[in-house]
């Protein structure tokens, strides 16, 4: 068995809106901290060379790093009813056979739409069927601490985010910063003729259908087009809009 790593380090040094915050309590911290609160009154150095349990503590947002979204970061309600949240996702979803689609050929910014999903999946003669967990190539993630980090994946349309849900997917994702194009540029749309159905377009798909989508994937030059399974299963945050995920690729 082969095993493919496909998630980003979480990290400081992502370039993120909301950065991440990692404070790291080394080993002697941690004997200083764990002493004196659990051997308080013990005579002598309880842990080796006075080397305690290392810790760290993370402030973070559930969409760091290699993350899961769940239908309730969409919208409150899904298909009628109350969005599900990242906890209540079938575990199913998240363990299925991978597919590729190489989006390199296009510039930073590119809005795909579901012509260019058939054209790709026609260039590597696959049919998708239901479950399948479709992944975007854009290889974002090789600019992953660049200033303009969050401005050059290529982005899925609404009407490409419903005929991927159509063809039985579930589970989608991105190796870019986000699953609709840049934010920068659905702002300068909406400025230049303000309307509906720009702004998170493909995420408000989520509206009328469920699905989860996968960001900051990474690595994704390393698999074929297919022949392999995905692992994606979300971090268990109750009621949570996302939770983050070690995401592999499997090899059998």
């Amino acid at each position: 068995m082969k095993i493919i790593d496909l998630s980003v380090t979480i990290s400081e040094d992502i370039k993120e809106p909301l950065p991440t915050k990692i404070v790291y309590e080394d080993h002697k911290e941690g004997a200083k901290k764990m002493g004196g609160k659990l051997f308080e009154g013990i005579q002598g150095d309880v842990f080796i060379n006075g080397n305690g349990p290392a810790g760290e503590f993370l402030t973070v947002t559930s969409h760091c790093g290699t993350h899961v979204d769940a239908p309730y970061h969409y919208y409150p309600t899904c298909e009628g009813k109350p969005s599900r949240t990242i906890d209540e996702m079938p575990l199913d979803w998240f363990y299925r056979d991978g597919v590729v689609l190489d989006f390199t050929d296009k510039p930073d910014g590119y809005m795909f739409e579901p012509e260019d999903l058939i054209e790709k999946l026609a260039a590597i003669n696959y049919t998708l069927k239901p479950f399948d967990i479709v992944l975007i190539r854009c290889d974002a993630d090789k600019r992953l601490h660049h200033p303009d980090f969050v401005k050059i994946h290529v982005g899925a349309s609404a009407k490409a985010t419903h005929w991927l849900i159509d063809q039985g997917i579930k589970v989608m994702g991105t190796d870019g910063w986000g699953w609709d194009i840049p934010l920068h540029l659905q702002v300068e749309d909406y400025k230049a003729n303000p309307r509906d159905g720009v702004i998170w377009q493909a995420h408000y798909v989520g509206i009328e259908k469920e699905y989860c989508q996968i960001e900051k994937l990474a690595n994704l030059e390393q698999l074929p087009p297919f022949g392999f399974k995905v692992a994606c299963f979300p971090a268990k945050i109750k009621g949570g809009s996302a939770g983050w995920t070690r995401a592999v690729a499997i090899f059998e």
